[in-house]
């Protein structure tokens, strides 16, 4: 059985974000959403996604800004948050194990979490939208 390591660097970082926004593009359920909105910005998108993860993971401050506000907008659901979190677990554990691996899937579902309930009080609220 092949042992796999931990997410240590940013090359490990570029491994996870690659292979994971590899399957989101090619999902039913999420691919309509990002193609719309990325566009033919993927290798633009791809470097800020390593430096967030970068930031996050390895606390190498890399990412400035504000990650919610550029999803404030989405039209996204339950069903979205749900079905991107089971892509990115699926693609940790099929490529990592370790602490910033289980770090990873718990920042991710703290970060679905947030973001699902901003845009819920937001669009119930939109007179105190700020964005």
């Amino acid at each position: 059985m092949e042992s796999k390591q931990d997410i240590l660097n940013l090359e490990d970082v570029k491994v996870l974000v690659n292979a994971f926004y590899d399957k989101v593009r090619t999902d039913e359920t999420l691919s309509p959403i990002f193609t719309e909105v990325i566009q033919n910005r993927w290798p633009q998108h791809l470097e800020k996604m390593y430096s967030f993860w970068q930031t996050v993971l390895l606390k190498e401050h890399t990412y400035f800004g504000s990650p919610f506000v550029p999803h404030a907008k989405l039209p996204v659901e339950q069903e979205h948050f749900d079905r991107w979190l089971l892509l990115f677990f699926q693609t940790i554990n099929e490529t990592f194990s370790g602490e910033k691996a289980n770090e990873a899937k718990w920042r991710a579902e703290k970060m679905a979490e947030m973001f699902q309930s901003k845009i819920q009080y937001y669009r119930q609220h939109p007179e105190k939208r700020v964005l």
